[in-house]
């Protein structure tokens, strides 16, 4: 399974990036070529809507420079890793819970795209394998979990650390120096007491700020990817900044498909403002208590 996180770009850019693995190996996990992407056609709150903004792809909390008058050189956020089922049967569905700087609106109006975005988080997918000569067999499908980082344009890494549902995941990424365009990538497995560092270095527009919940695109054809049932993810302990992010109703983002279908609803802030649940096939959800 090729896995890439990419910032606010459209179909024809990720089917070219993806569409060369968009064959599964012989008897086994057969799960498509897919792009964990930033916010494709993500709509703007029109002045004086009460709707919340609406992405094709993310669901959860962005803060942008434009808002909030500074840049991003570091990000916190913890989750607890959903339980990924079937939300149709025979049908292979993909998420991924994420934090990263990048990848959002550079305008107010949305209409200009944040090309870059340094990202971390965990991957929870449901994945299909087949028996038989070419995968022509029966085939079974089950959750598949797993640990990643990613800098747009490159690939994403996949991190060789253990994790399952109702763990608890802690990601920070944080530039060394200000200005240096070097980063520290730290994902912890709050659950095992396991965790993964890695430096690396990476040249960011510092613009955007995100905690997401996301459905990717899957080739092929180019489409965003169904999501599994996961229920209601609870992120906490957000930082921006190394300070509370104070998250308002003005930074949540609900998943709608191209057709306008919820997806996935993010709950208001909860009250110290730094987590809030994203419900999935919900179009309303109830903030995290204390």
């Amino acid at each position: 399974m090729s896995i890439g996180h990419r910032g606010l770009i459209g179909l024809v850019a990720i089917v070219a990036a993806v569409a060369v693995a968009a064959l599964p190996a012989t008897g086994s996990a057969s799960a498509p070529a897919i792009q964990h992407v930033g916010q494709v056609n993500r709509v703007a709150r029109p002045a004086g809507a009460v709707a919340m903004t609406q992405s094709n792809n993310w669901s959860g909390y962005s803060q942008s420079a434009v808002a909030k008058g500074h840049t991003f050189s570091a990000i916190t956020g913890d989750w607890i890793v959903p339980r990924a089922t079937p939300h149709q049967a025979g049908e292979q569905e993909f998420s991924a819970s994420w934090v990263g700087i990048g990848g959002g609106c550079l305008t107010a109006n949305c209409l200009v795209a944040d090309a870059t975005l340094i990202q971390a988080g965990t991957s929870q997918d449901i994945v299909s394998t087949c028996g038989g000569t070419l995968g022509t067999g029966k085939c079974t499908y089950k959750a598949q979990y797993s640990v990643w980082f990613e800098l747009i344009p490159a690939p994403s890494v996949k991190v060789n650390l253990p994790v399952g549902p109702g763990n608890r995941v802690h990601v920070d990424i944080h530039e060394l120096v200000p200005n240096s365009e070097v980063w520290s990538i730290t994902i912890r497995n709050i659950s095992t007491g396991k965790s993964y560092q890695v430096t690396v270095p990476y040249s960011s527009s510092h613009a955007t700020a995100e905690w997401i919940e996301e459905t990717p695109v899957v080739c092929c054809p180019a489409q965003v990817g169904p999501l599994p049932n996961l229920g209601r993810v609870l992120f906490d302990r957000g930082t921006a900044n190394g300070a509370n992010p104070k998250l308002t109703a003005a930074d949540a983002i609900q998943l709608a498909d191209f057709n306008g279908k919820v997806l996935s609803t993010p709950s208001a802030p909860d009250a110290d403002k730094d987590g809030f649940n994203a419900c999935a096939y919900a179009t309303a959800c109830s903030p995290p208590g204390t």
